[in-house]
């Protein structure tokens, strides 16, 4: 470890993880502990829970969980070593110049992306504005996308030159190394593995985060060759399912509503016409992650995609997300124009603010879609599509929404109030009961163990493993059992692979250090793997026993179940004490 235990440790003790965890999303007290909506996972009912006690959070929906470095690595999309310094610079705690990986591997870094993107940009800006290299690009960005100098400069437009080594080239000269370029996805590697530029003969696009971050780009070309975008897959500073074009701009003008885009030439024409509320996906459909993004900064969403049958099935996605995590959705009907860019410059703002007025909601939207698809004046089409408007009735949570809905579809269709809420009834009560049935079979899936991918032996070591995840939640509750484990236990005492990994990492630390935290593995874990960690420790604290004894009875359970004996208390054996003393202590 080339970083003191005591630095986490001030970094952590600064950034209180309540206060962390707030800044993204609303938590209200539940006792000692505080609840939210989890921002990793879409759900209507909060089951995401911060413990100040532990500076832990676990979504008992998900399964996600972790400290306040994991939950800044998953919102913002940061490795470790950027987490760290997030918030190290958050709360004004110093840190290593050469601190690099907690088990100082060398691997490309999210800081070194960023540099390269941003020596990046600036070559493909030079190359836009290099007479040379971009007049072809700076005529079509002008005269035929019509777009003035000022909006190109704001939005840090440029041209990568048609060119196989161009920027390779440029880069190998300010010090990046050919992994380095491949990794951030701006080279591509040829069958000879020799180096060539990935972006050639393009518009440049820059993302950039919240942070004025240049983390990726998309490339577009200026004719009808395909494809026509292309666009940086992940790195080690970009996940394209978790970034918006153009949020850096928008965030500051979205508190009410913002506009969704499918494209980043509507977004920046939108833009240069006042509506900087605009933003757009990253070349895929709207993602759960995308929706969360637009629930932190808004009350309200217009979805403004193109007016083609793709353009109307990805609306229909991006409405189901966006009203999954709270978010009032409205859909743009727009006539005479393929897509907004168009609307803007054959119709103006002020038509385009007025169809924004006339928006449409979710079931307005389906409704239409079905009445278009059917003919009513058809018996056998009228019961189908009033079949498919009930479906959609029934999607939606509110019951008032759904007596509103149902009257309409009554006057519409020309049918009874009655037999429509009947039938919406329902329907729910089948998916009630299919989901209840899904559920039990994940339940009996996770306790059986079967399809775990974090620990996969624990299926067939079922009684073993439990022993091993609630000796493992004791060390990482109480030093004083972290310090009997290490003394009583090895690490072939373990059964199943993780957590006889777990139980090395941790006596590993407790060795060197006389401490542990779960802040100092995370470089040596994944997400999934830290969240069922961090499961261990929940669980063990939401239990009242958790004394010498207890522990002394796992202990020997443990030791007996490696050596297929009997002799032993029971897991079953041990719990059942625990209860029966929790009985006795209620009384």
């Amino acid at each position: 470890m080339n970083i003191s235990p005591q630095i986490i440790e001030d970094i952590k003790a600064r950034n209180d993880i309540e206060h962390v965890v707030s800044s993204y999303i609303t938590l209200k007290r539940a006792g000692s502990n505080y609840n939210g909506s989890c921002p990793f996972h879409s759900e209507r009912t909060p089951s995401f829970t911060v413990f100040p006690s532990t500076q832990s959070f676990y979504c008992f929906g998900c399964g996600a969980g972790g400290d306040a470095i994991t939950f800044v690595m998953r919102m913002e999309n940061l490795d470790y070593i950027s987490a760290v310094r997030a918030l190290a610079e958050r709360s004004g705690v110093t840190i290593p110049e050469n601190f690099n990986h907690i088990n100082g591997t060398n691997e490309v870094t999210r800081q070194r992306v960023l540099e390269m993107n941003k020596d990046a940009a600036r070559f493909f800006r030079n190359a836009l504005f290099d007479s040379k290299y971009g007049a072809q690009a700076m005529d079509y960005l002008v005269n035929k996308r019509q777009l003035s100098t000022a909006v190109i400069k704001h939005f840090g437009l440029g041209f990568a030159p048609n060119s196989f080594g161009a920027l390779h080239d440029h880069l190998k000269k300010l010090g990046y190394t050919d992994e380095e370029m491949v990794v951030g996805f701006l080279c591509g590697k040829g069958k000879n593995n020799t180096t060539y530029d990935y972006f050639r003969n393009r518009i440049m696009f820059p993302i950039i985060d919240v942070s004025g971050n240049v983390i990726a780009f998309g490339g577009r070309v200026m004719d009808n060759s395909e494809p026509k975008y292309l666009n940086t897959s992940d790195t080690p500073a970009f996940k394209k399912s978790k970034n918006l074009f153009a949020l850096n701009y928008a965030k500051s003008h979205c508190e009410n509503t913002m506009i969704l885009c499918e494209g980043y030439m509507d977004v920046i024409s939108l833009h240069a016409s006042g509506f900087e509320n605009a933003v757009a996906t990253l070349g895929t459909a709207i993602t759960a992650e995308q929706a969360r993004i637009f629930s932190r900064y808004t009350k309200k969403v217009v979805i403004s995609y193109d007016s083609d049958q793709a353009g109307q099935r990805a609306a229909d996605k991006a409405f189901k997300l966006l009203q999954e995590v709270g978010v009032d959705v409205k859909i743009l009907k727009m006539e005479g124009a393929k897509d907004p860019d168009e609307f803007i410059k054959k119709y103006g703002a002020t038509k385009f603010n007025s169809i924004i007025d006339a928006s449409k909601t979710r079931f307005e939207f389906e409704m239409d879609k079905i009445l278009t698809k059917y003919n009513i004046n058809n018996v056998d089409e009228k019961i189908k599509a009033s079949h498919e408007l009930c479906r959609v009735i029934a999607n939606f949570s509110s019951e008032i929404e759904r007596e509103l809905y149902a009257r309409k579809m009554a006057v519409v269709f020309d049918v009874p109030l009655t037999s429509v809420q009947k039938d919406v009834s329902a329907i729910i009560k089948r998916r009630v009961r299919e989901d209840k049935s899904k559920e039990q079979s994940e339940l009996y899936r996770i306790t059986s163990g079967i399809g775990d991918r974090v620990n996969p032996e624990s299926a067939s070591n079922i009684r073993a493993n439990k022993i091993e995840e609630a000796i493992l939640g004791l060390m990482l509750l109480k030093v004083e059992h972290l310090k009997e484990c290490s003394e009583r236990l090895i690490a072939d005492n373990f059964v199943t692979p993780f957590c006889k990994k777990v139980f090395e990492s941790i006596v590993s630390i407790y060795k060197e250090y006389g401490k542990f935290d779960v802040g100092y593995i995370q470089d040596e874990f994944s997400f999934e793997q830290i969240s069922r960690i961090t499961k261990m420790l929940t669980e063990r604290e939401r239990l009242s026993v958790n004394d010498k004894a207890t522990l002394d009875n796992l202990i020997k359970s443990l030791t007996n179940e490696g050596e297929k004996k009997s002799d032993g208390d029971s897991f079953d054996d041990i719990f059942d004490t625990i209860k029966n003393k929790k009985r006795t202590e209620k009384g």
